[in-house]
């Protein structure tokens, strides 16, 4: 009799999972690829959303109160944008009346470091010091097209920088005042015997993108005052704008808040010197232990545990993507899906659980 296999069990079995481990691959890169594409629309989108899930409890209380939706929506978003114009407010004002006495110790650090290269273990010359600057000054004189050309791109990423911003902010009223009917509306777009798994998917997702956001918020606040008020006890200036960096960097869990802290360790080192960028590097250090060891263990919970390296990983992937922004949303992303595959695997555990409707009795090994 002829076998019914012409190669290897091992090797069909393989090249069956394969052939599907491509199918997804190739899905997944097509969808980066037209996320990428039109990240002029999906980027503002996916803030929206964050923006949405941070703020939308708001919305709901206020209708709980009597106040029409449409209502507490404008009153939700008014808010959000007194606060963010606010804020850019407060620390426009503080660099511009610090940006002075910071220029006057950057020129003074400059100086020191000169002294130091003439008089430490470098030795050297005052014409070797002159040549280094005067090679500086050329380069920087002989990049004037390049120059043009950057001006030329940082008014295009301004214009999409505007675009974006009102694309989010409309998002983010109609998901606040209509969230529910447009959701309705992905559901039903799905085949009629999936449409319960992915309503039901989707609710497991908000919630975990809800919970991972507000006690996002939350360590990003308890960071920034932290670092702020270490920089204002050892006299650091800029306090605002370094407290306004760290929340904003807050947002990239485990390096986010780090790298922000790093700019306050530069602006002690520049405005105070060695010693004081010492003792902002170590608060900087304090903070960041509090935030992995307390902070996001007690907030985040099981709801949106993500193990760190998978963090790392959908860190970098989403720097790899989308640069920054990509980094702000992977993390969220990577709890909602947690959360779906958590849901789905089991509502896939109790379906296999129940008995066949057959009338009769369980097959042996399935009671």
């Amino acid at each position: 009799m002829r076998e019914r296999y012409q190669v290897p069990i091992g090797m069909e079995i393989a090249t069956q999972w394969a052939w599907r481990i491509l199918v997804i691959a190739s899905a997944v890169l097509l969808g980066v690829f037209f996320l990428r594409y039109f990240s002029e629309i999906t980027v503002p989108i996916a803030v929206a959303v964050l923006v949405t899930a941070l703020t939308v409890s708001g919305v709901d209380w206020l209708e709980a109160h009597r106040v029409p939706r449409l209502a507490a929506t404008f009153i939700v978003v008014i808010a959000l944008l007194v606060a963010f114009f606010g804020m850019l407010t407060l620390v426009g004002q503080q660099l511009a009346t610090q940006a002075t006495d910071l220029r006057s110790s950057v020129v003074d650090g400059i100086s020191k470091i000169q002294d130091w290269a003439k008089t430490g273990p470098l030795k050297l010359s005052d014409d070797q010091i002159q040549t280094w600057i005067d090679n500086a000054k050329e380069s920087i004189q002989s990049s004037d097209t390049s120059v043009i050309t950057r001006v030329s791109e940082v008014g295009t990423t301004l214009t999409h920088l505007f675009a974006g911003f009102f694309i989010a902010l409309f998002s983010t009223f109609f998901f606040l005042y209509e969230g529910n009917r447009i959701w309705s509306w992905v559901v039903a777009l799905f085949p009629r015997a999936a449409r319960e798994r992915v309503n039901s998917s989707g609710h497991t997702a908000w919630a975990s993108l809800t919970a991972f956001v507000r006690a996002t918020v939350i360590v990003a606040l308890t960071d920034a005052l932290g670092i702020a008020f270490g920089a204002w006890v050892l006299g650091v200036p800029l306090t605002f704008a370094i407290g306004v960096l760290v929340f904003l960097g807050a947002f990239i869990p485990i390096i986010g808040a780090l790298l922000s802290g790093m700019v306050a360790v530069l602006v002690a080192l520049v405005a105070q010197g060695p010693w004081t960028a010492l003792f902002m590097l170590i608060v900087v250090i304090i903070i960041q232990q509090i935030e992995s060891h307390v902070l996001q263990p007690f907030l985040m919970g099981r709801l949106v545990a993500v193990h760190p390296l998978a963090i790392i990983f959908a860190i970098a992937a989403g720097v790899v993507v989308a640069g920054i922004v990509g980094a702000l949303i992977a993390v969220p992303l990577a709890a909602c899906l947690n959360g779906v595959v958590r849901h789905l695997a089991t509502v896939a555990e109790q379906f296999d659980d129940e008995p066949p409707d057959d009338g009769g009795e369980a097959l042996p090994g399935l009671a």
